[in-house]
């Protein structure tokens, strides 16, 4: 077996002080969100801020999950299809970046669009992150930046893939049932072993949707992910802004069946449900409510250009086309991005624009904006 480190142990170790000490700051208790927050972007402590690996295609690299950059290139080729004709009907250069992992979606778009863009801004709050992707992207180096907020005002095409889903979200639990039942806030307090626990606080949050049946009910509201959104549409001047992501329609996220939420940890490849163990050392993240997404959008100012399954926008794109070009080892590889039971269904893109409507390519069969 091969031997631990103390490394993650003491950091861990760090992680939990800096968060027991904001717990006892704020009287003893925060709210999942703030809890959420701190285990993920502490400096030099949260899961995002620290130099372990993350993304990767095997657990034997050290990595904790994949996301479709690294399971193939096709992934950001495909997409450059859609970000070159938005920079076209824009009248935009400059592609804007959130969130970009590894720095693969990123090679991939640059390679593909070529002097298309004449400017890439990655917007990431990680500095390990930032040092991996200027390594892997340094023969694009003259066309890069790096920022870790948004300018006042901006132009151009934004591009999200799973960057929305690891916002902190409120988590809200209803006792007692839909007649009479009390909707309460989920929070975190140390417990008297010192480790961490929930406790609930009745609350005036409410889901945006009645949330039928006798039973109780977990589920998170998002509201840093919409006010992420405003903040778009708010310094947006001329562009489109594309969102990646797994999720539901908020008939979907708010169904009465799904009554234990969907806040997930990811660690090794391995999926768990509690983000109270292991705090900094695993990915925390929640599905996406997209009609909450693009209801923000559209009380900002932004237009919907469409919503629709990942399958739809990649074969849309050409996805299909390249693959044939493929040996048959990397073809079933790439198939993973469209198959139903892999992240074909599950992803949804939710396309925004600033300025006139116009059809994305992306969008022309499989539109789901009726069911937002």
């Amino acid at each position: 077996m091969q031997a631990v480190t103390t490394e993650p142990a003491s950091l861990t170790t760090a992680l939990q002080t800096h968060i027991a000490q904001a717990i006892a700051a704020a009287g003893g208790w925060i709210g999942f969100d703030r809890f959420m927050q701190l285990a993920l972007y502490t400096p030099g402590l949260g899961y995002y801020a620290h130099d372990s690996t993350k993304f990767g295609a095997m657990p034997q690299s050290g990595s904790d999950f994949v996301t479709a950059p690294e399971l193939t290139p096709l992934f950001g080729q495909t997409l450059a299809v859609q970000v070159a004709q938005a920079l076209a009907q824009t009248g935009t250069h400059a592609v804007w970046e959130f969130g970009a992992g590894s720095g693969a979606l990123a090679l991939q778009l640059l390679d593909a669009l070529g002097d298309r863009v004449q400017r890439y801004t990655i917007v990431d709050l990680s500095g390990s992150l930032r040092a991996r992707q200027q390594t892997l992207l340094a023969r694009h180096a003259h066309k890069l930046q790096w920022l870790d907020a948004l300018p006042a005002q901006f132009e151009g095409v934004v591009m999200g893939n799973e960057v929305l889903d690891a916002m902190p979200v409120q988590l809200l639990a209803r006792h007692g049932g839909h007649e009479g039942g009390v909707w309460h806030e989920r929070g975190v307090v140390v417990g008297h072993d010192g480790a961490f626990a929930w406790a609930d606080r009745p609350t005036t949050l409410r889901p945006p949707v009645e949330i039928e049946g006798p039973h109780d009910y977990l589920t998170e509201i998002h509201a840093q992910a919409e006010g992420f959104i405003r903040t778009l549409a708010d310094r947006l001047v001329r562009g489109a802004i594309f969102l990646l992501d797994y999720g539901f329609s908020e008939s979907e996220y708010y169904h009465p069946q799904r009554h234990m939420g969907t806040v997930m940890c990811h660690q090794g490849h391995m999926a768990d449900g509690d983000p109270l163990v292991a705090v900094g050392l695993k990915d925390i993240t929640a599905h996406v409510n997209f009609t909450a997404m693009a209801l923000a959008a559209q009380d900002a100012g932004l237009e919907v250009l469409g919503y629709t399954t990942q399958a739809h926008f990649l074969i849309n794109c050409g996805l299909l086309a390249k693959m044939e070009q493929l040996p048959q080892a990397q073809r079933a590889t790439a198939a993973k991005l469209i198959m139903e039971h892999e992240m074909g269904e599950l992803f949804k893109v939710l396309a925004l624009g600033k300025g006139a409507a116009w059809d994305a390519l992306g969008l022309v069969r499989g539109d789901r904006s009726h069911r937002l």
